[in-house]
């Protein structure tokens, strides 16, 4: 079965919301390993301090958790490795007052997303090389519990690939999805 995460407050998802934070995960993931704050740092060319304090604020949520500890020239090295399954907001039982905080937040965090995989596809196809990046887009029509379901077959058609592995023709891919369920189907009434 597959592991989620609910992040319920809004302090909770204002830490995945994070721009900053979003790109360290994506760094660890890439990378593909458990991997120390140092590490992450150095291949995002950034300051291992400040990647260290979001990776601490990453780990507080559940978002890294740390898997194996290593002492190296008398340091403790922390290996994080980043969640990997289903990443739940949770707004139900939000107080009115803090709606705003967390649509808010929310609407970031799906922004950066969105940025970031839109910058990334243009770059794929911004004609210096062999275009890689594909999209599209379908209206389908399905229940809730159908929608639910089509969730589960596309988690499971993607599993096998997830992991990273190596290989001469293996090459990282990123995959941005986005189900939105509008308003019903109002059926055609009208006489042909």
């Amino acid at each position: 079965m597959k592991k989620s995460l609910e992040l319920k407050t809004p302090e909770e998802i204002k830490v995945y919301s994070d721009p900053y934070r979003l790109k360290i995960l994506h760094t660890f993931n890439r990378l593909g390993r458990p991997s120390t704050a140092k590490e992450v740092a150095d291949a995002m060319g950034e300051v291992p301090s400040k990647v260290y304090y979001h990776v601490k604020k990453m780990e507080s949520v559940g978002l890294l958790n740390v898997v194996e500890t290593r002492e190296i020239n008398g340091i403790i090295a922390k290996y994080y490795e980043a969640f990997q399954g289903e990443i739940r907001l949770k707004h139900k039982d939000i107080e009115p007052a803090l709606k705003q905080v967390y649509l808010s937040e929310t609407q970031k965090l799906i922004n950066e997303m969105y940025e970031m995989n839109k910058r990334k596809f243009l770059d794929s196809i911004d004609g210096t090389q062999k275009a890689s990046g594909q999209l599209t887009h379908n209206t389908i029509y399905m229940t809730e519990e159908e929608a639910a379901q089509f969730m589960r077959d596309f988690e499971a058609l993607i599993q096998p690939y997830v992991s990273r592995r190596k290989g001469e023709n293996v090459y990282y891919h990123e995959l941005f999805l986005s189900l939105i369920k509008e308003d019903a189907v109002q059926e055609d009434t009208s006489k042909e």
